[in-house]
């Protein structure tokens, strides 16, 4: 099953639309499901567990966690799929994240091939694309959901991933692209929080039990918190 996190904005319908025409294509007869949930603002954190959820209940052996806005290239996706099956870590299906940024993501709209498109290369990434089975995801406690909006909640499972699991999440040479939308709002207080929070995470790196009580605090708040809109969970169309 492929997990896309998603909760319609004009601004980024086109990057949506085209992500999941990129896995369709890619993964012809894989379940592509779009998922939200009742946070407010958007909790990607919180899309991806609830994904890892329904893909369990669906009885699937691996899940696809893709960004609304990312395009992995087949071979190191299958590789990905295939290792993470047994592995007991979390893949990502790439070596390199590049963003294509608004020139780049024109030129793919226009036909050129992605690996041809004008890109900027984000060093050291780690979302994107995630591959795992639930069983994995949950072994190292899913992602933390009091990482609201933008930001954060990648480096931070980044890090629970090595301490809890031993290693680092495996990766596959290639390429993911990341198409141009545009860009969250990045100030105030919560995008604030997320960063304090990251910290704390890089704090406790090394030492599981202060990063299970990381996680456990974000538990404890996703369980307090009060519905504020519906859940979503529909197959792509």
């Amino acid at each position: 099953m492929v997990v896309i996190p998603w909760r319609p904005t004009t601004d980024r319908q086109y990057a949506y639309d085209l992500t999941v025409a990129h896995y369709r294509d890619l993964l012809p007869d894989t379940a592509v499901l779009a998922v939200d949930t009742n946070h407010q603002p958007f909790c990607l954190a919180g899309c991806r567990n609830r994904g890892v959820r329904l893909a369990e209940e669906a009885g699937a052996d691996v899940v696809v966690l893709g960004d609304a806005d990312t395009l992995p290239e087949r071979d190191p996706l299958l590789e990905a799929i295939r290792g993470a099956a047994t592995s007991g870590l979390v893949h990502l299906p790439y070596t390199a994240y590049r963003s294509l940024r608004r020139d780049g993501t024109a030129q793919y709209r226009g036909g050129v091939p992605l690996q041809d498109c004008n890109y900027v290369e984000v060093p050291g990434a780690c979302s994107g694309v995630y591959v795992t089975t639930p069983a994995t995801w949950w072994s190292h406690g899913g992602q933390d959901e009091l990482f609201l909006g933008w930001g954060g909640e990648d480096a931070a499972w980044s890090a629970a991933h090595l301490t809890l699991l031993g290693a680092e999440p495996a990766r596959y040479e290639g390429r993911v692209y990341a198409l141009h939308h545009a860009s969250a709002v990045k100030e105030g207080e919560q995008y604030t929080a997320n960063f304090a929070r990251i910290y704390r995470y890089h704090q406790a790196q090394g030492d599981p039990e202060a990063t299970w009580k990381l996680l456990r605090e974000g538990e404890v708040a996703h369980a307090e918190r009060p519905v504020e809109g519906p859940q979503q969970a529909s197959v792509a169309p």
